[in-house]
């Protein structure tokens, strides 16, 4: 059994799962919902899992649920009551267009607890998220099978290392899970520039709220039809389709059709990849300007996965096939 780090006082846990001190105590004395340790001084102590669960605690009793009746829940079984009600259908008479829902596996029970708080959810604006899993440490989470997919990957960590990085890829890869976000309170700048250069979004503590609501949203496909109203959030933008001399490659290739457009696509995707890449980097730089770039990761990210798609249909339409676009297969090493 892994041995929980108390580090919370009761004032904190009430105001960072926005519960009152005195339901709280009343949770604990009389439901037996948390139990805290004590200091020498004879202090109540907390734990992240017990503000992770005062969180799912409060979110399921503004649902309907009494107290005394989800109490002695733990915390898979709270957070599954959570995503059986988030992915509820619409009650009669109301709007039937429905926001998407983004799965989230977390590694790290207080950064668990924030994004089930009403403060992400109200950055997160139309969007809901839900944990569709919480480990308590990267090896917690390296020696667990997931058991729901999750679109991000979302892990806090005290520190950065080489090896962490490598533990992180292998857990996103083996899950199938796209993007991945890390948030860190101390590291070397090598370790950071080679988890950004990875592809993974990192970004160094304190990071509010509506900020970490930014990171995750600068994940997100923008959805075509709802640019107008809400430019970049949606699904998960795809991993890029094709390599740079992929491109190259497509924009050499000759066709019976006397116009260039499968050139004139490719190049896009280029440029689009090129930009994308750039508004991630500034993403990580800047963290006083997250939300624009949040939104030019997003709107960039989604129109290069379109002109990949364009790309896919002037290639069928042209009888080519870009399956020979893939790269050669490198030859093993002599030993």
């Amino acid at each position: 059994m892994i041995q929980q780090k108390l580090m919370h006082r009761i004032g904190v846990i009430g105001k960072l799962a926005e519960v009152p001190v005195s339901t709280l105590r009343v949770w604990e004395s009389r439901y037996r919902a948390v139990t805290p340790g004590k200091t020498e001084g004879k202090h109540r102590l907390y734990s992240d899992q017990d503000l992770l669960k005062a969180t799912l605690l409060k979110q399921l009793c503004r649902k309907g649920h009494a107290i005394s009746t989800i109490a002695q829940l733990d915390l898979k079984q709270l957070n599954e009551l959570q995503q059986r009600h988030a992915s509820a259908p619409a009650a009669a008479g109301q709007q039937q267009l429905q926001p998407q829902t983004l799965a989230i596996a977390v590694v790290g029970m207080g950064l668990a607890a924030r994004i089930e708080s009403s403060k992400f959810t109200l950055s997160f604006l139309h969007n809901r998220s839900t944990l569709s899993e919480v480990h308590t440490d990267i090896d917690a989470a390296k020696k667990a099978e997931f058991e729901k997919p999750a679109q991000i990957l979302l892990v806090k960590t005290s520190t950065l290392h080489e090896v962490l990085m490598a533990d992180i890829q292998a857990i996103a890869s083996r899950n199938q899970i796209a993007r991945t976000i890390v948030i860190y309170n101390y590291g070397t700048q090598r370790a950071a520039e080679a988890m950004k250069r990875a592809g993974i979004v990192v970004r160094r503590e304190p990071v509010s709220d509506h900020e970490l609501a930014d990171l995750v949203s600068s994940v997100l496909l923008a959805d075509p039809a709802g640019w107008a109203g809400n430019p970049g959030l949606g699904i998960t933008i795809p991993m890029r389709k094709y390599s740079e001399d992929a491109l190259a490659r497509a924009a050499l290739i000759p066709n019976k059709v006397q116009c260039e457009c499968i050139r004139h696509v490719a190049e896009t995707i280029s440029q689009l990849a090129s930009f994308e890449q750039y508004s991630k980097e500034c993403l990580n730089q800047s963290p006083d300007d997250s939300h624009l770039h949040a939104h030019l990761v997003s709107v960039s990210g989604s129109a290069r996965a379109m002109f990949e798609g364009a790309l896919d249909m002037v290639s069928k339409h042209l009888g080519i096939d870009l399956n020979t676009l893939a790269p050669p297969q490198e030859a093993p090493a002599a030993r």
